[in-house]
């Protein structure tokens, strides 16, 4: 297929633009290589695709209208995978307008590109933040996400409510995945994992919050990608028996479907912690802190409907994924 991969130097974007190229794909990646975070990390990501021969790039923000259009108008895809966006739950504390821009409308000017050209699948990443003041866990996607704790989980419930407009008006196939704590090699300086790898390999105190009592669903990057790409294959499909008097939101009459991607094994954050101790070799300095502004305590992810419509489980452990991260982290910072 010929896939536009939104978001294409990013954490988990440049790791499915590297699978998909692996299995005979035409990737064409966007990215506007926002400083977010570390621009040089974005850029060795990239250069790793660049020798790629079915790989293109091109700089653009998803929230440049003219520019979106002008992308759809040039080429044509198969299926479009928005990675793209602005994240960061506390960070949307501070820099509200960010998310409206890119998160709003931004992904407008996908679904607008899509409809037009004749996509035949657009897949876009969601997150469990969703879920926000739920409580009952598993988190379930028949659950009601009415009460969100931070505007980036605001924006990334919008953008579950606008692809079930578009399939609606226009049948665009449209699949929400909601992504549950990823982690990996290649991973995000902003995230946990990297922060406490730095902080414990520099001597210097990691930030625990909530002290300590935080449960999160941590999820692998290439489980991510391999549910992506299982989905990317398997366009949404309309259901004739969803009953408008007991609505299901993961699903619709219209071709729109929602779905979970988590490890389905909550951990608790110390244990997460003394898992990278022991691959560092090297306790941590914890700082007990308070919960913060935005924060959900605890996360795990019901992934019946994506093992039973897709046929996959995520399932890698902490135990097998913080070493690899650790690997990682190593060799590209040679410490």
């Amino acid at each position: 297929m010929n896939i536009l991969v939104t978001g294409a130097a990013g954490f988990i974007g440049s790791r499915l633009a590297d699978r998909l190229l692996a299995r005979g794909d035409t990737v064409f990646g966007i990215d506007n290589l926002n400083d977010y975070y570390d621009v040089a990390l974005k850029t060795a990501r990239l250069e790793k695709l660049s020798t790629r021969e079915k790989f293109s790039f091109e700089r653009l923000d998803i929230s440049d209208r003219a520019g979106m259009e002008s992308l759809f108008g040039r080429l044509k895809f198969d299926a479009v995978m928005n990675l793209a966006a602005q994240a960061g739950v506390r960070y949307s504390l501070e820099n509200p307008h960010l998310y409206i821009e890119s998160n709003i409308a931004g992904f407008c000017n996908i679904l607008e590109g899509c409809r037009h050209s004749g996509v035949r699948h657009l897949v876009y990443a969601s997150s469990s933040s969703v879920y926000g003041a739920n409580t009952r866990l598993p988190f379930s996607e028949h659950d009601n996400i009415d009460h969100p704790l931070s505007l980036y989980a605001a924006t990334k419930k919008a953008n579950e409510l606008m692809a079930h407009t578009y399939a609606h008006l226009y049948g665009l196939p449209c699949t929400g995945l909601r992504f549950f704590t990823v982690y990996g090699p290649w991973g995000r300086p902003d995230m946990a994992l990297f922060k406490f790898t730095k902080n414990i390999l520099e001597g210097q105190p990691i930030p625990v919050f909530n002290n300590g009592n935080m449960v999160r669903d941590f999820t692998y990057v290439d489980d991510i990608v391999e549910g992506v790409v299982r989905v990317i294959d398997r366009p949404a499909q309309a259901d004739p028996a969803w009953d408008g008097a007991a609505p299901d939101p993961a699903r619709s009459r219209a071709p729109y479907r929602i779905y979970n991607i988590g490890n389905n094994t909550p951990v608790q954050l110390m244990r997460y912690i003394s898992v990278l101790e022991r691959c560092l070799g090297k306790k941590a300095q914890i700082e007990m802190l308070p919960m913060q502004p935005g924060d959900i305590p605890a996360t795990m992810a019901d992934v019946s409907a994506l093992q039973t419509d897709i046929g996959y489980r995520p399932g890698t452990a902490v135990e097998e994924g913080i070493p690899r991260f650790v690997e990682w982290y190593r060799g590209y910072y040679k410490v």
